[in-house]
């Protein structure tokens, strides 16, 4: 293959490191207005008025918007309708948008938010998600506080565990963590001559679109959503944005002028999704020989107060609750409760690295009481080609795990690991396994497709539009590269063009690893109508059957010792008027899940990981100093190997930051560290010297070119390494995250 297999230039790497590259705060419009929020002081209040006439007299502010001025639903467009653009009879969190000043600076616009008079009355807040489930709690959704419930009933589990001879159970908790993104939330809304346009920082055009029509009642026909280049996003730019977007538009449409709102990152903070905070009571039943039989979970994700994507989160944490193990019997509860905090969304790993927490933290505590060395108990009960998932899901040939587990551990001395001791500094090993549904899977099917915009010049440049986005990941280069060899091109001769939900069909989110694998067979889809077209030109250019096959080598359509230069092969192509132009399609097939039993083919197919992990520990202060990190994942195919690298890479510092670093404290609902001068990230200090990507290769059949998701499981499995790696260098386990340095002082303190 000329493109595909190999580490080409970035398509955006030169725009971005010269600055030509612009983001929503560098776009400016004439006559420009700026936006800003109004935001609830409190975690839950009833709104008895609203005061905004000393704000009005203010000069340069043109004017205060309350929910009595939204001329469409009240209602964001996510999963549940429940949570409203500005708030009108009560606010359920600290930071919700109440109401909207629009002035003719950001600064103007900043100062008048704070003149605005909110005359309230507080109410009984619940912020402990346990709390919340009790029937004495305050009542913040529904009859119960439950957004959804699933469970997962495979076998027998309670009557496999009289059986087992060894039985471990232990309870874990996770925190929030903060997509620490370096562009902050922006968009910029404009109307049009027949209707209006919204451009912004955002990974999931299309549900920005139904915000926008929502917000304002206008058909799709007349809103157009345009994605700038993205700052990161990491799962914070799903759901989020479409009310960053539905106000933008709200103040366009009422001043009739163009209106940008861009966030501070203290109001990013505090009112923007979180991951999830978990808390995982789970048990493992083992035989003797190490083999798992039984297993139960009960899970529970605190949503905050409103549900935006908490049940599909819920869902695939449920799905994986078990780990990337084969057990008969397997008894899963999961839930997502409502509490009085900020809500909780998408978050890279979407639900999973709770999970992973805990089940590859107790299995080792599970290995320990066996007497059976970590890595060996993993892989006796490793799920292989032909083993069934906890839903009973027969997996494919694209099954890797093994492998991963096996190069991640010899990639750091796994077999000559011991403990050190240098002084007060203690050195110890870890690692831990996952797997991860690629796409959004059962629970997802209405938004499991894909559009894709192939059009090739007469010059030979070829037009790629898609409905997914590229927020720094690299999908522009990987798509491109798609596109590049299913045509028979150079790869410098395709290239994505801005998204824009007018250019192609709704395609779905940007979420859930799934853009190369939808995107990539969208295009696939179309290059192979196109190339039909310019085959049968090549053969009779060439004087062979029509029927002959066609291949392409280093820019030349070949038929024998024949060839043609693509370049000829298109130019012919346009004298002979044909159409170079399809719009490719593709869907996910096959997956069920009966709610009932929580059993059936969840995904289309698994990407599967290993992370091992040496770490040094200074036990007089905490603190951990990360040495060394393998990180195995089978993608089924690399097409571009230096990005899939750079995606491990990240995802281990960002999985690094989750593990012992990234602590949001809440008090009485609300944040107290809402900038990174109190909220810790991993820096450049932070990497450790050797951090080894390994890539293992087990083509899945029906992805581009074999290939399958990487985005989301460089992060999921490196927090519980490091976590049994404190272990084996400590004796301290750790059951919560982060493991800051006052928390392992504490675990130690009290061996």
């Amino acid at each position: 293959m000329d493109t595909v297999g190999k580490s080409v230039k970035r398509k955006d790497a030169l725009d971005k490191v010269t600055g030509r590259a612009k983001f929503i705060d560098d776009y400016t419009r004439v006559d420009m207005l700026f936006g800003a929020t109004v935001r609830s002081p409190e975690p839950y209040i009833k709104i008895l008025s609203i005061d905004t006439k000393n704000v009005e007299k203010i000069k340069g502010v043109i004017g205060v918007y309350t929910a009595k001025d939204i001329p469409g639903k009240n209602i964001v467009p996510l999963v549940l309708p429940d949570y409203p653009f500005l708030a009108e009879k009560v606010a359920k969190f600290a930071g919700q948008a109440i109401a909207l000043v629009v002035a003719e600076t950001e600064e103007i616009a900043r100062t008048a938010t704070k003149l605005v008079k909110i005359n309230f009355k507080k109410l009984a807040p619940v912020f402990d998600p346990l709390e919340s489930l009790k029937n004495s709690a305050p009542k913040i959704y529904g009859d119960d506080n439950i957004f959804k419930r699933f469970i997962i009933k495979k076998g027998d589990a309670a009557d496999a565990f009289k059986n087992c001879d060894v039985v471990v159970k232990k309870t874990y908790t996770t925190n929030y963590q903060v997509h620490s993104y370096l562009e902050t939330q922006g968009m910029l809304a404009e109307l049009t001559d027949n209707g209006i346009s919204v451009y912004g920082t955002m990974q999931c055009p299309f549900y920005v679109l139904n915000a926008v029509c929502d917000i304002l009642g206008f058909t799709k026909n007349n809103v157009k959503i345009v994605q700038t280049t993205t700052g990161g996003g990491f799962g914070g730019k799903e759901d989020v944005p479409s009310i960053v977007a539905g106000h933008a538009a709200l103040l366009a449409y009422k001043t009739r002028r163009p209106v940008k709102i861009i966030y501070n990152r203290e109001e990013d903070f505090v009112s923007m999704s979180k991951r999830h905070p978990g808390h995982i009571e789970i048990k493992y039943g083992a035989k003797k020989n190490g083999k798992i039989t039984a297993c139960n979970v009960r899970y529970i994700l605190d949503g905050g107060a409103f549900a935006t994507l908490s049940t599909i989160v819920l869902w695939r944490g449920t799905i994986h609750a078990a780990g990337p193990y084969e057990i008969p019997n397997v008894s899963i509860e999961a839930i997502a409760v409502a509490t009085n905090k900020v809500p909780c969304g998408a978050f890279r790993g979407f639900g999973q690295p709770q999970v992973a927490f805990a089940n590859e933290s107790l299995i080792d505590e599970l290995a320990e009481k066996l007497g059976m060395e970590p890595l060996e108990l993993r892989l006796k009960n490793a799920l292989k080609p032909g083993s069934s998932t906890s839903t009973y899901q027969k997996l494919s040939s694209s099954c890797g795990l093994v492998e991963t587990m096996k190069k991640a551990t010899n990639s750091i001395g796994w077999k000559n690991r011991k403990r050190v001791t240098v002084g007060v500094l203690r050195r110890g090993f870890g690692m831990a396994s996952g797997f991860y549904g690629v796409c959004l899977g059962a629970a997802g099917k209405f938004l499991a497709k894909a559009g894709a915009h192939v059009q090739i010049q007469q010059d030979g440049s070829i037009i790629i539009a898609i409905g997914n986005t590229d927020m720094g990941q690299g999908a522009r280069t990987i798509l491109s590269q798609i596109a590049a060899e299913g045509i028979g091109a150079p790869y410098e001769m395709a290239d994505i063009v801005e998204v824009d939900t007018s250019r192609v069909p709704d395609s779905g989110p940007t979420v859930a690893s799934r853009t190369t694998v939808m995107s990539g067979n969208a295009i696939l889809n179309a290059t192979k109508h196109i190339r039909q077209k310019i085959d049968k030109v090549v053969c009779e250019i060439l004087g062979e059957k029509s029927s002959a096959k066609v291949t392409t080598k280093c820019g030349y359509y070949h038929m024998g010792d024949k060839k043609i230069s693509y370049f000829d092969a298109i130019n012919e192509c346009y004298k002979r008027r044909e159409n170079l132009t399809y719009d490719g399609w593709w869907k996910e097939e096959g997956t069920t899940f009966d709610n009932d039993t929580g059993l059936g083919d969840a995904y289309i197919v698994y990407t599967f990981s290993t992370v091992a992990a040496e770490v040094e520990v200074n036990i007089e202060t905490g603190q951990v100093n990360i040495l060394k990190i393998a990180s195995a994942h089978d993608i089924g195919r690399a097409i571009n190997p230096q990005l899939a690298e750079g995606q491990i890479q990240g995802g281990a510092l960002q999985g690094i930051g989750y593990g012992i670093f990234e602590n949001l404290i809440l008090k009485d609902g609300k944040i107290l560290n809402p900038n990174f001068s109190g909220y810790l990230i991993p820096t450049s200090m932070d990497i450790p010297e050797f951090i080894k990507p390994i890539i293992v290769e087990k083509k899945f059949t029906d992805g581009p070119f074999g290939a399958k998701g990487l985005g989301e499981p460089p992060l999921i499995c490196v927090a519980p390494a490091i976590i049994n790696a404190i272990y084996n260098a400590t004796g301290v386990r750790i059951r919560a995250l982060p493991a800051i340095p006052e928390r392992i002082l504490a675990e130690s303190s009290a061996l």
